[in-house]
C-alpha cells in the first residue's frame, strides 16, 4: 500500500471542503432551473455538481498536472504519474435537490492499483473526513475510534436496491444478505453512509454496480478506521461491501452461496 504525503492529505481536505461549500452556496441561491435527469428520475445532476467538479479539476490541473482525474460529471484526464483523483462533487444529488442534508463532496486518490486516501466533506455537519489504508481516519482532524467488529446479525445494513430488482437474481442475492441483518437503512449517499460506518454508527455497506466515485472515497475511510472491504459477484452483478470485518465476511459468504 502507498502512504499519502501530508501535502496530499491537506490538499484532499481542501478540495472536498471547497467543492462542498460551493455546492451548498449554489443550492441556497437556487438551482431549480439547472436540474437535469441522467439515467432515471432519481439520478440527477445540477449546475452545482458541475461547478464543484470543475473547481476540483482546475486546482488539480494547476498543482498536479501529471495526475489523472476521473469525475462523475465527465471530467477525465490521463495520468502520467500513475496517480488518479476520482471525484464525486455532490454525492447524494437527489437528497441535495430535495433539501435533505445527507449529501457530500467526495474524492479518492489512487496510485496504480493502490488506494491511497479518501476524503469527504459533509456541509450539514461542517465535517471533513480523511483516511486510507495507511492513514488513520480523522473527522475534522480528530482520529476516529477503531470500527467495532460486529456480526451481520447485529449489524445495521446500508444499501440501495430499486424495488423492481427484488424479483430478479440480483434481488435474490440482496435478500440473502439483508435477511440476516439486524436493520436496514437506505439513505441515498454511499459516501455519507460510509462516513457513518467509519464512525461506528452503521455497520455494513452492501450495494451492487457501484462506480469508483461512489465506492473509493468512503472505502478508504472505512479501511483507515480498521474496517474491511470486499467485492464479490452474485446475481450477475458485482457487489461492493465495506464495514465491520465480521459483517463483511458473512455478507460475502451469503452473496456467494
Amino acid at each position: 500500500m502507498t502512504a499519502p504525503s501530508e501535502a496530499d492529505v491537506r490538499l484532499a481536505a481542501e478540495l472536498v471542503r471547497g467543492a462542498g461549500a460551493l455546492a451548498a452556496k449554489m443550492r441556497s441561491a437556487g438551482i431549480g432551473d439547472s436540474i437535469e435527469t441522467k439515467t432515471s428520475v432519481s439520478d440527477l445532476v445540477t449546475a452545482a455538481d458541475k461547478a464543484a467538479e470543475k473547481a476540483i479539476v482546475d486546482r488539480l490541473a494547476s498543482e498536479h498536472p501529471g495526475d489523472g482525474v476521473l469525475g462523475e460529471e465527465g471530467s477525465a484526464r490521463e495520468s502520467t504519474t500513475g496517480r488518479v483523483w476520482t471525484i464525486d462533487p455532490v454525492d447524494g444529488t437527489y437528497n441535495f435537490v430535495r433539501g435533505l442534508d445527507w449529501w457530500c463532496s467526495a474524492l479518492a486518490l489512487t496510485d496504480g492499483d493502490d488506494l491511497v486516501l479518501g476524503a469527504v466533506y459533509s456541509p450539514a455537519e461542517d465535517a471533513v473526513y480523511v483516511g486510507g489504508p495507511e492513514l488513520p481516519t480523522t473527522r475534522n482532524g480528530l482520529r476516529l475510534d477503531a470500527v467495532l467488529d460486529t456480526p451481520l446479525a447485529l449489524a445495521c445494513l446500508t444499501t440501495y436496491l430499486h424495488p423492481a430488482k427484488l424479483r430478479h437474481p440480483v434481488g435474490e442475492a440482496y435478500v440473502r444478505v439483508a435477511s440476516q441483518a439486524a436493520s436496514i437503512r437506505i439513505l441515498g449517499s454511499g459516501s455519507m453512509d460510509l462516513t457513518a460506518i467509519a464512525q461506528g454508527k452503521l455497520h455494513l455497506f452492501c450495494q451492487h454496480s457501484v462506480p469508483d466515485w461512489d465506492r473509493l472515497p468512503g472505502a478508504a475511510l472505512v479501511l483507515g478506521a480498521g474496517g474491511a472491504t470486499a467485492q464479490v459477484e452474485a446475481g450477475g452483478v458485482l457487489w461492493s461491501l465495506a464495514g465491520a470485518p465480521a459483517a463483511v465476511a458473512e455478507a460475502v459468504e451469503a452473496l456467494a452461496s
